[in-house]
């Protein structure tokens, strides 16, 4: 009896050692699978989500080399070992993805291996070059520069843009907005959505409005952009889109001075001056007649909405009040016009004057031209 007393004795210390080592690798087992897939495997360094890039056509290296590069992850290892139990390596996928401070190797491959990539919000505002334009979306979305020309001209081409003339410049279907893509989106699909945005907005109503002016929506968001560059003030826009009417349909040479900067390609210039009115370009609307041969910038919806619904009145000009408010007079006659002309000049010198600003730089005053002088 005693025997086997001491016998039990012993199985249970026996099993109970056993017990205890079964924990131990039982625990060493959860903690290795724990940290594996749930504990955070991103450096301490990431305070802020960061965002790394997988260009489309990457391999698995080449995801390895995007995280090695930007160091983000603490142990290399537990990633390439569940990336590999998760099949990872044969399900790599394109685009902009969001790495959170306390992500896990578990929730960073599921978003990797699924393409859960964070969308780019794009503000299309005003751009004044196609270049400018193309470089802007280059900067923010996978495909260069070039691909989004090559596939603006390929719509032209295959006439999937509708217009009645074959015009190129992309900045006359372009509405301000913003829009959401995926980063790794291509060009061609990009235009998709830019001119489905596009036709929307010329619904028939605002084709309607375009006809009754007598201009196609090209034509439209042509002088729009014009009227967008001579004002901020979007209460006065009508009425300036109204000038611009009266004298386009009179067949009077528009004489906008955005036009002459567009045509200088000098954004930077304050004043024009007669100087600047001798440039030979299809833009110069003091040489040329009619609208020039495209928009000057991508105008806002505002500025195109202005033109639609211009306001009708007589005014053949307009120049900038004398409260240098960014506000204009206007004027039906050059008479009149030139006193408004006047009235502006004397609060320019004044201004100068009260600044206290030495007279010689205000000497060649004179040569500085009055807007819509003819």
């Amino acid at each position: 009896m005693l025997l086997k007393l001491h016998n039990m004795k012993k199985w249970k210390k026996i099993l109970l050692v056993w017990l205890i080592i079964l924990s131990c690798i039982g625990g060493g087992l959860f903690f290795r699978f724990y940290q594996n897939y749930f504990r955070s495997n991103i450096n301490k360094s990431v305070v802020n989500p960061e965002y790394i890039y997988i260009p489309t056509g990457s391999t698995y290296n080449n995801v390895l080399s995007i995280l090695d590069k930007n160091r983000l992850l603490i142990n290399r290892n537990t990633f390439l070992w569940l990336a590999k139990e998760l099949d990872y390596p044969d399900h790599v996928k394109p685009g902009k993805y969001k790495i959170e401070p306390d992500m896990s190797n578990y929730k960073l491959i599921k978003m990797l291996r699924s393409g859960a990539q964070t969308p780019v919000k794009l503000v299309v505002g005003k751009y004044r070059l196609n270049i400018q334009f193309r470089n802007f979306l280059a900067k923010n979305l996978e495909p260069d520069s070039f691909q989004f020309q090559t596939a603006f001209d390929s719509m032209l081409f295959t006439k999937q843009i509708d217009t009645t003339q074959h015009y190129k410049d992309m900045t006359g279907y372009i509405i301000q907005n913003t829009y959401e893509f995926y980063w790794n989106v291509s060009a061609s699909k990009f235009w998709n959505v830019l001119l489905d945005e596009y036709k929307k907005f010329w619904n028939s109503h605002r084709k309607n409005l375009a006809k009754k002016i007598g201009m196609t929506p090209y034509e439209v968001i042509t002088l729009a952009s014009i009227v967008d560059e001579e004002t901020a003030v979007d209460d006065e826009k009508p009425t300036i889109a109204g000038v611009y009417l009266n004298r386009f349909h009179k067949n009077i040479p528009l004489q906008a001075d955005p036009t002459v900067k567009f045509a200088l390609h000098d954004f930077a210039i304050r004043r024009i001056l007669f100087k600047h009115l001798k440039v030979e370009s299809p833009y110069n609307t003091y040489q040329q007649s009619g609208l020039p041969p495209g928009p000057i910038c991508i105008p806002t919806v505002k500025s195109i909405d202005a033109v639609l619904n211009a306001q009708e009145h007589k005014f053949m000009f307009f120049c900038a009040k004398e409260d240098f408010s960014g506000c204009h007079n206007f004027a039906e006659t050059f008479e009149e016009h030139q006193k408004n002309a006047k009235k502006y000049q004397k609060a320019f010198v004044d201004r100068f004057i009260l600044h206290k600003i030495d007279s010689a730089k205000i000497k060649n005053f004179d040569s500085i031209k009055t807007k819509k002088l003819s």
